[in-house]
């Protein structure tokens, strides 16, 4: 890996082709290029991709909205250092043979919003009775969400009445996916007694018994 100042000669080199007249260390910036009337370019170097690096290019970014980040070898999770810089409007040079090549130029972050992603979230918030998840990582109890909650409502249903037709358990549970959800038995609460009718397993009764210890 090349040392930062090695890093300099071959920016100047790729900006100066580009018709900018640049120099080094300028009030703080590693590299600073100047064309014209135009806003000027701020480089900066580091050996290899970093927040501190990241960080630096953000303070940049209070200058000129043309701000690139050159480093001494390709980072390891490309295609997320790339999303990383043009969310934050940082370009991104890599530096390697005595040659720089621009990967990524500064421009303005407009983000996508992804309807079907959002469409989901909506209606997971939406189907979810009540807040049983505390907000943050946690390895107590596993994810409480709207299909487990259908889940549990179908297997407590079970339990207390017995085996139930589909239909009788979608409506006396609340539950609008029941059919598919013990049909599928995602986590082994239920079984086939005859056609269209089903009971809860003892993976069930077991099930039952830790959400229930869990919100104690």
């Amino acid at each position: 890996m090349p040392l930062e100042s090695d890093l300099y000669a071959p920016v100047k080199a790729l900006l100066e082709g580009q018709g900018f007249a640049v120099k080094g260390e300028v009030r703080g910036c590693d590299v600073v290029g100047v064309r014209g009337s135009e806003p000027p370019v701020i480089v900066e170097l580091k050996r290899a991709f970093g927040l501190g690096l990241v960080l630096q290019g953000v303070d940049r970014l209070t200058i000129s909205a043309h701000v690139y980040l050159a480093v001494g070898q390709w980072p390891k999770r490309m295609k997320n250092v790339r999303k990383l810089c043009r969310r934050l409007g940082l370009g991104l040079i890599i530096v390697a043979a005595d040659r720089a090549d621009v990967v990524l130029d500064p421009l303005p972050y407009r983000p996508r919003v992804n309807k079907r992603k959002a469409g989901r979230l909506l209606g997971e918030h939406q189907r979810r009775v009540g807040d049983p998840n505390r907000g943050g990582s946690s390895t107590r109890i596993p994810l409480m969400t709207a299909y487990r909650q259908e889940a549990l409502r179908c297997a407590e249903l079970l339990a207390s009445h017995g085996p139930m037709r589909l239909a009788a358990l979608r409506a006396a549970a609340a539950a609008p996916r029941a059919a598919r959800i013990v049909q599928q038995d995602v986590y082994g609460w239920f079984e086939r007694v005859e056609r269209g009718v089903y009971a809860i397993s003892p993976a069930g009764r077991r099930g039952l018994e830790v959400f229930a210890r869990a919100s104690a």
